[in-house]
């Protein structure tokens, strides 16, 4: 698979998803750039491969909707024969239905989540997100290759930009709530910029030092537990080992955080911000 494939695939399952909505929403794309750095590399290597994700909120609807909309694009996906990867009764019974999925055999993963917008109405917004396997850049043959990565899509961010600083800010609290030491600098970590034909955004990645598994998974649970104290909206991912993962969005400049733990024993950090985002009141 290419970027295209990739690209083209993922919109296919939004569109499997939208097309037979009733109402029919309008489909507006929000988040980080389509392409980034693959978030299921867990050993540290560093293989420059790339992974597709796409956002996107369903407007033009009233906010009563949401639920069903979420709903109708699981019955939709369900048709298609993909599967469920974590979502149970109560993800889908209450007023704000989540779910999690996946295709067969390509294992393309989605969620249909619905934001809260008025609780006591019963009101929210309902959002898409599909996110691609992992796949090579163009001049890649595989994985540990000596090709370069394309000079345009990964270059070094500036110290005094201010989107740089949105992603250093949000890792260094990650950190404060994690209560672990950080280890040093892996291959494949740090700062890049992400460029593709909607923007640019700021990525950042750094793993803890190596930690039994209890710890592991206590540090990833304080780390859930400070994304909903600070507002961000929170969901565990499942994994195919059955290892904690969590994936939060912050409300107000549209970061995503990935918190993991890793073959290594370590706790995986990514932070991806816009790099012309608005600027959030905690960064």
């Amino acid at each position: 698979m290419n970027e295209q494939q990739a690209i083209d695939r993922a919109e296919e399952i939004i569109r499997q998803a939208v097309d037979t909505m009733s109402p029919q929403p309008t489909l507006e794309r929000f988040g980080p750039a389509t392409i980034g750095p693959c978030i299921a590399r867990n050993d540290s290597r560093s293989d420059d491969r790339l992974q597709a994700t796409l956002f996107y909120k369903l407007t033009g609807v009233p906010g009563t909707e949401a639920r069903n909309l979420v709903l109708q694009a699981r019955d939709a996906w369900l048709k298609q024969g993909y599967k469920y990867n974590s979502s149970n009764e109560e993800d889908m019974s209450g007023p704000f239905p989540w779910v999690s999925m996946r295709t067969e055999p390509d294992d393309f993963w989605m969620e249909g989540i619905t934001g809260v917008l008025d609780r006591a109405k019963g009101e929210g917004l309902a959002t898409l997100k599909v996110v691609s396997p992992c796949f090579l850049p163009p001049g890649k043959s595989k994985a540990s290759g000596a090709a370069p990565a394309d000079p345009a899509a990964f270059e070094a961010p500036s110290a005094d930009d201010p989107a740089t600083r949105r992603a250093l800010a949000h890792s260094s609290r990650i950190y404060d709530a994690l209560q672990v030491a950080s280890a040093p600098t892996q291959p494949g970590e740090g700062l890049s910029t992400v460029r593709d034909e909607s923007g640019a955004s700021i990525h950042h990645t750094w793993s803890t030092e190596p930690l039994p598994e209890g710890e592991r998974a206590a540090a990833v649970g304080r780390a859930q537990t400070f994304f909903r104290s600070a507002g961000w909206t929170v969901r565990r991912v499942p994994t195919p080992e059955g290892t904690p993962a969590v994936v939060a969005g912050h409300p107000g400049d549209h970061t995503v955080a990935q918190v993991a733990t890793s073959t290594t024993g370590a706790v995986r950090v990514a932070v991806t911000t816009p790099a012309n985002g608005p600027a959030s009141a905690d960064a």
